[in-house]
């Protein structure tokens, strides 16, 4: 087996774990943290019905563009739980409906659902790059009371956890047709390498938010 596959099957370790992790406490998670467990369980899937495409050799990125599609709404929704009535509903589902549009149209009539569908990824990753910047200004402000102590250090982490990886990868994403009809195999697999560190990194992230929320339950 070669490195490239080794790494990227290792980086799945982390997935399993959060899933399991998310399963084991999700009775005891608020309001945001459960919606939030909807993008995990979503991305477990798909993470793994992926894994299985590429392993047997097969075209998996008819998966991607279905994840991506459903990561938005499942992300904006829980970015909207956090913030609550400081940011208009109008707003966040204006978001959800205009990113479909143009997730559609783009495998529709740009990038084919067997391409890498990097033009709807980048919009992706700018949506939640502002949102999450957003809500660590939301989470300093220690006037708010609407979000318990422990909740907030979870979402610190799982708001962490998503602005490093979206930011990481924001240069793969965009350079991602060009990365894979021009750059050499190698070079290639050095990328998936990187993008499998950052995925890690926010896993364990995630883990770690939703094992500090587990401490306490929520009331």
């Amino acid at each position: 087996m070669s490195l490239v596959n080794t790494v990227i099957i290792i980086s799945h370790l982390p997935i399993i774990a959060t899933v399991i992790q998310c399963l084991c406490v999700y009775s005891k998670l608020g309001k945001a943290l459960r919606v939030f467990s909807l993008f995990i369980f979503l991305s477990g899937f798909v993470q793994f019905t992926s894994l299985a495409f590429f392993l047997a050799g097969k075209n998996n990125m008819p998966v991607l563009h279905f994840y991506v599609a459903a990561s938005v709404p499942c992300l904006v929704w829980f970015y909207k739980t956090v913030l609550g009535d400081y940011i208009s509903n109008r707003i966040m589902l204006g978001i959800i409906f205009c990113f479909l549009a143009f997730t559609l149209g783009n495998s529709i009539f740009i990038q084919d659902i067997y391409r890498f569908n990097s033009n709807a990824l980048v919009i992706e990753s700018i949506i939640v790059i502002i949102l999450s910047i957003f809500t660590f200004i939301f989470l300093l402000n220690d006037s708010i009371q609407e979000i318990e102590i422990q909740d907030k250090k979870s979402l610190n982490w799982i708001n962490s956890g998503l602005f490093i990886y979206y930011l990481s990868c924001l240069l793969i994403y965009y350079y991602g047709d060009i990365i894979l009809l021009h750059f050499s195999r190698s070079l290639v697999g050095l990328t998936w390498i990187f993008h499998s560190f950052f995925s890690i990194v926010m896993y364990t992230c995630f883990f770690i938010g939703l094992w500090k929320r587990s401490k306490t339950p929520h009331l």
